[in-house]
């Protein structure tokens, strides 16, 4: 069977344009009913496969787009058998999934998960990422005086809030750039001659790199190269510190946020429980500390490089881009729902994305290819017909 035509591009912008221009912020519950708006639209999108929403603990999750509009547009039916399921809450841990998942075991349940979602490598080289790092998000809270403290009179008597928690902070890694923490590295496994094949497969040119990014030099774990260490070492990244301001004050309180990624063979309860017990060892006299986790900490995830759906991936990508052999790679990034998918029903998921890394991701000017979007329709088409053919 061939794959359908994909030659509405005008088309399909004009409705990609339609849905991001719904403002869905999952992590701004005054956006709630954006986020129902934002499900309603894609479950419209579905409506030949009877998509509909369903509430969850948080923003609705929608039950079965283009590529299943094509096929059954053109032969009446998908080449094998598809359950569709987007959620909106990936950016903060997709919390509410678990529990629907759990509830939904029947709705959910198949041989394999593919997810639009993840990243390729660059736009030059497709590949398939076989590897996701976990993710732990923390707050740091330093207490001090039962107020804040003007500096003039007070400043040289009392313990500043910033002071301790810079203190606390800079404690969390060693000089080198390691994490210094008791218990971090606890459990992690070392990359296996297959996986290292594959690194090395991978063209890096750490100073382009350091040149694309505008740093005066790469930091980061002694004893691995810059791609080891965003692909497969764990990491402990200080994202936010808040306390006083702009005037002379010492203030009651400060605050820090903190994540980590994680990789395989860590426990995010035990990563946790070992930065908590640092933190409080370090804790200057005359403050008070609290550390507090979020909610949405996952491990990592990986799959075998040899899985059959990893293959079918590879040739649906050759297909689509017959001049370049695609890589297997892995993901700086996390992918909670592929975590889930197998806690929950033991179901593995392959990552077929067709963003980049170079796409501003999560900063200001993110943006997409277009082009994309062509090429992803066509590869996410041969891989169903792939699958199709392994399943006759």
């Amino acid at each position: 069977m061939d794959t359908p035509s994909f030659d509405e591009q005008e088309r399909y912008q004009r409705e990609l344009a339609a849905f991001l221009s719904i403002p869905s912020v999952s992590m701004d519950p005054a956006r709630r009913g954006d986020m129902r708006a934002a499900a309603e639209w894609v479950a419209a999108q579905l409506g030949f496969a009877n998509g509909r929403v369903v509430d969850s603990d948080g923003p609705p999750v929608f039950v079965a787009l283009k590529v299943a509009e094509a096929f059954h547009a053109r032969d009446g039916g998908l080449p094998l058998n598809v359950r569709f399921l987007f959620e909106g809450e990936e950016e903060i841990g997709s919390r509410s999934l678990p529990a629907f998942i759990a509830a939904h075991p029947d709705e959910v349940a198949a041989d394999i998960v593919v997810s639009a979602d993840g990243a390729m490598w660059r736009a030059s080289e497709p590949s398939i990422a076989i590897a996701a790092r976990g993710v732990l998000a923390l707050d740091v809270s330093v207490t001090g005086a039962s107020s804040d403290l003007h500096s003039g009179r007070h400043g040289g008597a009392v313990p500043n809030p910033n002071h301790a928690l810079a203190s606390i902070l800079a404690s969390l890694h060693a000089p080198g750039g390691g994490v210094a923490v008791d218990g971090f590295y606890d459990g992690v496994e070392p990359l296996g001659a297959a996986d290292r094949a594959a690194l090395d497969a991978v063209s890096f040119d750490e100073e382009a790199y350091r040149r694309e990014v505008g740093v005066s030099a790469l930091h980061g774990e002694p004893g691995y190269s810059t791609l080891e260490r965003v692909w497969a070492r764990p990491t402990l990244e200080v994202n936010g510190i808040e306390g006083g301001g702009s005037f002379t004050v010492i203030p009651r309180r400060s605050r820090a946020h903190v994540t980590c990624r994680l990789v395989p063979g860590q426990r995010p309860d035990a990563v946790f429980a070992a930065i908590a017990a640092h933190v409080r060892a370090h804790a200057p006299l005359g403050v008070e500390v609290e550390i507090e986790d979020e909610p949405g900490a996952v491990p990592a995830y990986s799959i075998a490089a040899d899985h059959p759906v990893v293959e079918a991936g590879r040739r649906a990508l050759a297909i689509v881009y017959p001049d370049s052999e695609p890589l297997l790679v892995r993901m700086g990034g996390t992918l909670p729902a592929a975590v889930l998918f197998e806690q929950i029903l033991g179901m593995k998921t392959l990552m077929f994305s067709f963003s980049t890394g170079d796409e501003q991701l999560h900063a200001p000017n993110e943006f997409f290819r277009l082009a994309r979007l062509g090429e992803g329709m066509r590869a996410w088409a041969e891989l169903w017909l792939l699958l199709a053919e392994r399943r006759a």
